[in-house]
């Protein structure tokens, strides 16, 4: 071995030649993470404001709907053209959708500038992924993968304070509009090694025939369930059937096969993460807006739920990821599973007035933190039941379960919040058993979820407890992974 190809494998993230990218890496997900935080503490004062109660929920379901579609598009001009194009056109909406939503007067501007800052996140965090595999050495990945997840730990911090000083002092708008420009420093800083492995891969683009247009109508088909929710008469029924004909049609074409009948493997794996995404942010969107309009609490406080949330989430995946922590990955993912529902009931104590908050905001860490065991324990889970050959493909089907089950519970939540007591929400105020719904189906799913996780069980599990495997699943993950 040379001297530099020694001091070029010595070198870590930090090192001269991966410096610049992954701060610029780390800074994007840092600006991601801070809007997040940000928005949900915000968007209990920024919705009555502009007259949008009855569509609450479409504030947080705009995004997740467009970036659905936006991630298999990116994948595709990842391999086409390389991560250097879907990058800069990613952080170009985003932008935009901040200023949008900032700068909007009435509710539809706001939703369209939730919808195309979706857009940008969707195309981004692909790029990010794809310039992570391609620019950094095998040995140097989980690294950068560690980075991106400790940059959620100081937005979650801050991020819900700042955005609930800047929201009950000045406006939420500049939770908006403040960190428009601020978004446009890291793709400066990781265009240069973008470029350098930008282009196709060397074995030529897959061919994914299709999926643009499945993934066009699965968002559709999400977008209208959602408004056809928000409608109790013959329209919204016709609506909702048109958007169910589009989701069988289209969904499954962008999963594994077998993921909507929790095939045993990897298809369980893919549906689970859908599963446990869509009952934690289901009922998450409603939290800081049940503390403030139930308990009185201000912006601040409530979104200090959120930051407990973060950091939750973080000791999760610092815990699964101990070399003592020697548990069967399956039942990882039951035990999140598990904290989730636990969690999700410990919100309706919030409507019981002898209970202090802070009790809620603590239940919420606990479900924060099996999301973190059962979302870091579905990725190794993932790459351990894929052949080399289909990690990007299955890597993309699990982001696509994430945001299509997220758009469509918070859209579910979001139909049985507007949908529950109209008279109600038109004075800002909402019935306790409004809640308590959301709060039943959300449970549930999470409760499902981890029972259903006894389906992602693989021989090396079984070996581990001492007992025997069974036959292999069919399908992709009964195929030798090595």
């Amino acid at each position: 071995m040379t001297e530099r190809s020694g001091d070029e494998a010595a070198q870590g993230i930090l090192g001269p030649r991966y410096r610049r990218l992954s701060v610029g890496i780390v800074s994007a997900v840092v600006f991601v993470a801070f809007e997040s935080m940000a928005v949900a503490t915000a968007m209990p004062t920024a919705v009555p404001e502009l007259d949008g109660m009855a569509l609450y929920a479409f504030a947080f379901s705009a995004f997740f709907t467009t970036s659905l579609f936006a991630m298999v598009v990116s994948g595709e001009l990842c391999d086409r053209t390389g991560p250097r194009l879907p990058l800069i056109l990613g952080t170009a909406s985003f932008t935009v959708g901040l200023l949008l939503a900032g700068s909007a007067q009435s509710m539809w501007p706001f939703l369209a500038g939730r919808a195309i800052q979706g857009l940008g996140g969707g195309l981004v965090i692909v790029a990010l992924y794809v310039v992570v595999g391609r620019a950094y050495p095998e040995r140097l990945r989980p690294k950068i993968f560690a980075g991106m997840a400790a940059a959620w730990v100081v937005p979650s911090i801050v991020g819900p304070l700042l955005a609930g000083l800047l929201t009950d002092e000045l406006s939420w708008r500049w939770v908006f509009l403040g960190i428009a420009p601020l978004v446009l420093i890291p793709v400066f800083l990781a265009l240069p090694s973008a470029k350098a492995v930008d282009g196709p891969p060397p074995g030529g683009a897959p061919r994914r025939a299709g999926r643009k247009r499945f993934a066009a109508a699965a968002a559709l088909g999400v977008g209208l369930l959602q408004y056809a929710g928000s409608r109790a008469d013959l329209l919204g029924l016709g609506v909702a059937v048109v958007a169910l004909a589009l989701m069988v049609r289209s969904v499954p074409r962008l999963l594994p096969p077998g993921t909507i009948a929790l095939r045993r493997g990897l298809p369980t794996v893919v549906a689970l993460r859908g599963i446990y995404a869509g009952a934690f942010f289901g009922t998450e969107t409603f939290l800081p807006l049940l503390l403030v309009s139930e308990r009185g609490l201000s912006s601040t406080l409530a979104g200090l739920s959120l930051t407990g949330g973060a950091l939750g989430w973080a000791a999760g995946s610092w815990y699964q990821g101990r070399t003592r922590t020697v548990a069967p990955r399956y039942l990882l993912v039951r035990a999140g599973g598990l904290f989730v529902a636990i969690a999700i009931c410990s919100v309706s104590l919030a409507l019981i007035d002898a209970v202090p908050p802070y009790v809620v905001m603590i239940g919420w860490v606990v479900g924060a933190f099996g999301m973190g065991i059962g979302t870091a324990s579905m990725s190794v889970l993932l790459f351990q039941l894929s052949p080399v050959e289909e990690h990007g493909a299955n890597s993309a089907a699990l982001q696509v379960s994430d945001a299509l089950f997220t758009a469509t519970f918070v859209g579910l939540a979001g139909t049985i919040f507007g949908t529950g007591h109209a008279e109600s929400i038109a004075e800002a105020t909402v019935e306790d058993w409004v809640y308590l719904v959301i709060i039943a189906v959300m449970a549930g799913l999470a409760l499902f979820g981890a029972w259903a996780a006894g389906r992602i069980r693989t021989p090396s599990d079984a070996a581990s407890t001492g007992m025997t495997a069974g036959p292999p699943p069919p399908g992709p993950a009964a195929e030798p992974t090595a």
